[in-house]
């Protein structure tokens, strides 16, 4: 029996299959992933991307879905990219932010004296504002490591976190 999925394509997309690598170029860049998993099919075929499988097993079944949300994400990302915002929150000392190549000082975060470092993943443009951070890129899943990346440099320990709520957070996602 099996399961078909299918992906459109849309005008202004150029979607490629060379082997088992899915190339999507658009008006924002070009993304490239591999899209192999064994007795899962990938076709491109009149203006739709198929990703079909013959099994009824729940983990080919999930993994058709898994291939066909990386290629619709893919499709938004060099259609319209993406966009993440994140809050600097403070209560007990400012923060300074500081952009150096491909990464984000933290400073003065609760009041210690080593910056924290934050890495900004290739392919991801950073803008610090006035307590904002905005990350935007084609590809979601570097636009999100990042985002986690940031975060995650501010994590609390050792501290009570009803107390010490310092951090920088994401707000939204676009």
């Amino acid at each position: 029996m099996g399961i078909t999925r299918k992906v459109e394509i849309p005008p202004g997309v150029d979607v490629t299959l060379e082997g088992s690598v899915l190339t999507v170029s658009g008006p924002k860049g070009t993304l490239t992933r591999n899209m192999r998993f064994p007795q899962i099919d990938v076709v491109v075929e009149d203006g739709e991307l198929v990703v079909s499988t013959a099994s009824d097993k729940k983990r080919f079944l999930a993994m058709s879905g898994t291939l066909e949300a990386h290629a619709k994400s893919m499709i938004r990302g060099v259609t319209e990219g993406y966009e993440y915002r994140m809050k600097v929150v403070y209560s007990h000392f400012p923060i300074q932010l500081k952009l150096q190549g491909g990464s984000l000082e933290i400073n003065n975060f609760l009041g210690e004296k080593q910056p924290r470092i934050a890495k900004i993943i290739e392919g991801v443009s950073a803008r610090v504002g006035n307590d904002e951070v905005t990350l935007t890129g084609i590809d979601k899943e570097k636009v999100g490591n990042t985002a986690a990346n940031i975060e995650h440099a501010t994590r609390i320990t050792k501290r009570d976190p009803r107390v010490f709520q310092d951090g920088i957070y994401i707000v939204e996602r676009a």
